[in-house]
């Protein structure tokens, strides 16, 4: 793997790591992967690659699927956090959004935003005005803001999660799937607010997405994860421009898909077998 520039400051760092569910079902097969400070870093490869597993790793949340962390380590900071529980996590500024869109349905839009600020300890009057700058990023949110959650769309809901993820101060926000089941207009809007608050708020984004061409138009460096390793890696618009890549994942040549391992220059590519 090519790796992120030695001097940039990397404040979240996967070494080489290896999940198994179930005692005995091999997920992640030696990932190692770099988020540097103020970056977009896509996390890419089709269903069942391993990218939840990998930002579930780092959130540890995989206990409540029978899933551990069995090699390698987890560090945010400098600091080993696989001891750490979720809300610990949350506390020092890495907060995850899951796939799916998860609301509490029942809920408004503005009650779910609230639950975001659940850890924080600086009062009210910051809690409020940080809900106006959710607001601010996400206008549709305040339209909506006294209708239960369960019954906005999918973009709103999406919005919903993102928008409770920032209500914590997060430095580092794990954006699991975020163009999954949206209108193209959607994600394009979905993705132009990441770049906002990552440009604007300083917000890092470790992103899992199956979209590889709206997510290397918008992050800054990428891996590729397939069968539960990292088969390449680079910068975002070197990624886009890979003839493997565009041919694997941006299905911009004819034929059907393949494996990365079937592909001759792979073998000749010894960065690639990482």
């Amino acid at each position: 793997m090519e790796g992120q520039s030695a001097n940039e400051n990397i404040v979240l760092s996967v070494n080489n790591i290896e999940v198994i569910y179930d005692h005995v079902i091999l997920v992640l097969k030696g990932v190692s992967l770099d988020v540097t400070e103020g970056g977009i870093v896509a996390l890419l490869g089709a269903n069942g690659a391993g990218k939840t597993t990998t930002i579930k790793s780092i959130s540890n949340i995989l206990g409540t699927e029978r899933g551990e962390v069995t090699k390698g380590s987890i560090e945010y900071m400098g600091e080993k956090v696989e001891n750490l529980s979720p809300t610990e996590l949350v506390q020092k500024g890495v907060v995850q959004v899951m796939e799916g869109r998860h609301c509490f349905e029942h809920l408004t839009v503005e009650e779910n935003l609230l639950t975001g600020a659940y850890t924080r300890k600086d009062g009210r009057k910051a809690v409020s005005d940080s809900l106006e700058k959710v607001y601010s990023y996400f206008p549709r949110l305040k339209l909506r803001r006294k209708s239960q959650a369960g019954y906005t769309s999918g973009g709103e809901q999406q919005m919903v999660a993102v928008g409770r993820a920032l209500m914590a101060q997060p430095k580092v926000i794990l954006l699991d799937e975020p163009s999954m089941g949206l209108a193209p207009q959607l994600v394009e809007e979905i993705f132009q607010i990441v770049k906002d608050l990552n440009q604007k708020e300083g917000v890092t984004f470790l992103l899992a997405e199956q979209n590889t061409s709206v997510a290397l138009r918008y992050a800054t460096y990428g891996y590729i994860l397939e069968n539960g390793r990292v088969v390449m890696d680079g910068e975002a618009r070197s990624l886009s421009e890979n003839e493997d890549v565009k041919e694997f994942y941006l299905g911009l040549s004819g034929g059907d898909k393949k494996s990365f391992r079937d592909v001759k220059h792979y073998r000749r590519r010894k960065r690639w077998l990482a």
